[in-house]
């Protein structure tokens, strides 16, 4: 193993460690691209004004439109109560005697039109928590509920979804939303049976178990007598969106922009003044300036590995390691990058930005590398130093004790082996 290989395990294994202890990626992806560029002989700060900023400054030129339009969409969803008017509906046409079911499937209504996982956090808590007090379903399966509707099938595996995951490969691959539909939808209906059976499982246990509902002391959540904007009017935004995307074929940019212009119209009168119109829109820039941070700084490190003389030695490990199959390449890969970073983004794009080319060079299928990859980004991502998993518990008032088994089963365990499944089909069809 030469110096610059070992550099390039040392800044993984850094960034991982200084992740799980809860420093920020902004902190941890410069100090591990030194490590990596210092084992290389490379000059550190050269390395990092040029080489680690251009991987930055051009995922940033690349994607943060997208970030800003679709943190600013949310941003408006949510504060019209337009996000919660559109769960509520699709709540009610499940039922209470589905507790589990409506919101798992609230939350894929929500993040396949596009809002953000942290918007349908906030949106779904209090929302699932009243139907969950109807059905007397204990507390802590609200947080599996939502990360298993809005972490996985959404987000990575379902054809057409605006989410970023299944967006950044199309600006490596040439793909687009859509790519490799059947697979997607096959992995979807596996993550969905396994993720929905085993929460109905555990939730019959601790009824046998004698587990009820319960609140906290200042919670109350015995209804929403909120005034919410009609559905229809609320859910047009969601649909134009995706429509745009897939059936007209306009860019996620283009798509995002015409979905906040008719969200903007439909829902002005939500807004009391101007200004508090104002302010959604301040919030939103405001919040898609952390989000595109937090990855671009990732794609940085991702920059300098591709860039030291070990990363050739490192496709030729990790090649030999995955049988030479370019698909459970790009899936293990991915994964391990995901986790590293506790990104699904962040592991993606680094995975990418590093290895993109090699997978086409391999004679990978640009479609199915699409397809595969994205499934493969929504696995080891949701460890316990996940941001949206500790943003999830912060919310809901639980504990990593108290919920991540059941995050753990539905949004890391199943989707990470239904990614590895995903490799044989397109092995046999690519």
């Amino acid at each position: 193993m030469s110096l610059s290989l070992l550099g390039i395990i040392l800044g993984l294994i850094l960034i991982m460690a200084a992740c799980m202890k809860g420093m920020s990626i902004l902190i941890a992806a410069p100090i591990s691209s030194m490590v990596v560029a210092a084992f290389s002989g490379y000059p550190l700060l050269e390395t990092f004004l040029e080489t680690y900023m251009d991987g930055t400054v051009g995922y940033v030129f690349s994607f943060f439109p997208m970030f800003f339009l679709g943190a600013i969409f949310g941003k408006i969803m949510e504060d019209t109560g337009a996000a919660a008017a559109v769960a509520s509906w699709v709540m009610d046409k499940i039922g209470s005697d589905k507790a589990i079911l409506a919101v798992v499937l609230a939350c894929m209504v929500l993040t396949y039109g596009g809002i953000s996982l942290f918007v349908v956090v906030f949106t779904m808590y209090p929302l699932g928590m009243a139907i969950f007090k109807e059905a007397n379903v204990p507390k802590r399966f609200i947080a599996g509920s939502i990360a298993f509707g809005s972490f996985t099938i959404t987000m990575t595996a379902t054809p057409g979804t605006p989410q970023i995951q299944n967006i950044i490969p199309t600006e490596f691959f040439g793909t687009d939303a859509m790519s490799a539909p059947f697979l997607g939808l096959a992995a979807a209906v596996l993550i969905f049976l396994g993720g929905y059976f085993y929460l109905q499982r555990e939730l019959k246990k601790a009824w046998e178990n004698g587990e009820e509902y319960s609140e906290g002391e200042d919670e109350d959540f015995g209804g929403n007598d909120e005034d919410l904007p009609g559905v229809l009017r609320s859910i047009l935004p969601l649909i134009s969106v995706v429509v745009l995307l897939n059936v007209f074929g306009i860019d996620i940019n283009g798509s995002l922009f015409w979905g906040n212009a008719l969200a903007l119209i439909l829902l002005w009168d939500r807004f009391d003044y101007i200004m508090e119109a104002v302010n959604t829109l301040n919030e939103g820039a405001d919040g898609s300036l952390t989000a595109i941070m937090n990855t671009s700084m990732a794609v940085g490190f991702g920059t300098v590995v591709q860039e030291v003389p070990g990363f050739d030695e490192l496709v030729e490990v990790l090649a030999d390691v995955t049988l030479g199959n370019v698909y459970l390449f790009g899936v293990v890969s991915t994964n391990v990058l995901a986790g590293a970073t506790g990104s699904a983004s962040g592991g993606m794009s680094i995975a990418l930005e590093a290895l993109a080319d090699t997978f086409l060079d391999m004679g990978g299928n640009p479609e199915l590398l699409h397809r595969t990859i994205a499934i493969a980004s929504g696995g080891l991502d949701v460890l316990p130093h996940n941001g949206a998993v500790i943003t999830l518990l912060v919310v809901t008032g639980l504990t990593h004790d108290d919920a991540y088994k059941d995050i753990f089963v539905t949004a890391l365990l199943i989707p990470a082996i239904v990614g590895l499944l995903s490799v044989i089909p397109a092995t046999i069809i690519g």
